[in-house]
């Protein structure tokens, strides 16, 4: 079974403005910067707060930038779409600067959809690779509510 017909495609300004409700990542300090059908980018500025106890920036910092450009991805579509797994790999330590997270989409079928997103720094450094896969509900998005 296919997924209901929306009344349009969401556009970029709807997906943000309904992404924008997203109060963790804004209270981490995420900025979305572009979306598209299948794909999303955004940054986070690292700030003292962003570093665990050994002064790198926290696991959790880097795993939350790389979570909403995959919600924002696979929801883009303007169907629900909820993780159902997802796995990180941390190449190396973040110092500092800004993390720009990219979600590119690998798979998608009317139930599952697969992501891959890439977490680089200032210098383009690979830091972190992370994985997810999404269930796509019958349901619209909300976006124009």
């Amino acid at each position: 079974m296919t997924n209901p017909p929306l009344s349009r495609q969401p556009t970029q300004a709807d997906l943000k403005n309904f992404f924008l409700k997203d109060r963790f990542a804004a209270h981490v300090g995420i900025e979305l910067l572009e979306m598209a059908p299948g794909r999303a980018k955004a940054k986070l500025e690292i700030h003292d707060h962003h570093r665990n106890a050994v002064g790198v920036v926290h696991g959790g910092a880097i795993f939350s930038l790389a979570d909403l450009v995959f919600a924002v991805a696979s929801n883009s579509h303007g169907t629900v779409a909820l993780g159902i797994n997802v796995s990180i790999s941390y190449m190396t330590a973040a110092r500092g600067g800004t993390l720009v997270a990219e979600a590119e989409e690998v798979s998608i079928n009317p139930k599952l959809a697969t992501y891959l997103i890439r977490i680089r720094d200032d210098e383009q450094t690979l830091i972190a690779l992370f994985q997810g896969t999404v269930y796509r509900k019958r349901e619209a998005l909300p976006v124009t509510q």
